[in-house]
């Protein structure tokens, strides 16, 4: 399951969002996801729906690996759920023992899972669609005015980048670790939770080391590359906007316009 983490990953294309600035992809991205959580009208959600699936169709990236991407938050839902659906106050549909099934939790719950949904999907699309370079690129220039008070803006779009290239490495190192003490006899698949947690452990300390051990290796390679980020680096591509990126700011402004004003009204 780790493995089909598509978050931090980046397929080399062609399509519409490949050819986009990554500055118009970063800001619509955060304009989105903001508005996802502000929508709550069932016009509102299904035109959400749409509109992520016309962003997959300009992706131009393979549905199945948009699926597998999905799987990670199975996990997740199987925790929250249960809560949302048991400890909602509302209108009562059927008692569970001593717990409440309301249509209030199971409205929430259906929320939940179709907010963590699109949110993934999302940053899945601008990763998938952009290349570290780019993605450091259109951070460094969001944050440039930030640096008039002292906001050191190319070392923070530096390591958000790192760190979000990161997530899909340190899967797979854990998929591997997990594998590797399946082999010397560790269980992780019976008993409670508590015993599960506990289990974990075996593979918490080596990916910490590991972890440790490529961020002192990355350091060691940008040192002996004489790396210098700040104002005297230079870039290999210029990013220009576009009339595309102009029509794509407009729209993820419009989105997250509907999405307060439906808030308020």
């Amino acid at each position: 399951m780790l493995k089909d983490i598509t978050v931090g990953q980046y397929l080399p294309g062609d399509s519409f969002l490949h050819r986009l600035n990554p500055r118009t992809k970063i800001v619509v991205t955060t304009l989105l996801m903001v508005a996802i959580f502000l929508i709550v009208d069932g016009p509102g959600l299904v035109g959400l729906g749409l509109l992520l699936g016309l962003i997959y169709v300009l992706s131009g990236l393979p549905g199945l690996m948009l699926l597998k991407g999905l799987r990670p938050l199975v996990l997740i839902l199987i925790i929250a759920l249960p809560l949302q659906i048991l400890f909602t106050p509302g209108e009562v549909l059927y008692y569970l023992g001593p717990f409440m099934v309301t249509r209030e939790g199971i409205y929430q719950a259906s929320l939940l899972t179709y907010r963590l949904a699109a949110l993934i999907m999302l940053t899945s699309f601008l990763t998938l669609t952009t290349s570290p370079v780019a993605l450091t690129d259109g951070l460094e220039r969001i944050l440039k005015p930030l640096e008039k008070i002292r906001v050191p803006a190319h070392e923070l779009a530096l390591m958000s980048t790192i760190a979000l290239r990161f997530i899909p490495i340190f899967a797979e190192e854990a998929e591997k670790i997990m594998k590797a003490q399946k082999a010397r006899g560790a269980d992780f698949d019976s008993g409670n939770l508590l015993v599960r947690v506990r289990n974990l452990v075996s593979i918490l300390v080596p990916l910490l080391i590991s972890a440790f051990r490529r961020a002192d290796e990355l350091a060691m390679a940008m040192e002996a590359r004489c790396y210098r980020g700040g104002d005297n680096r230079t870039r290999l591509n210029l990013w220009r906007m576009r009339l595309p990126d102009y029509l794509t700011l407009i729209l993820g402004v419009g989105v997250l316009t509907y999405a307060l004003l439906g808030r308020i009204y």
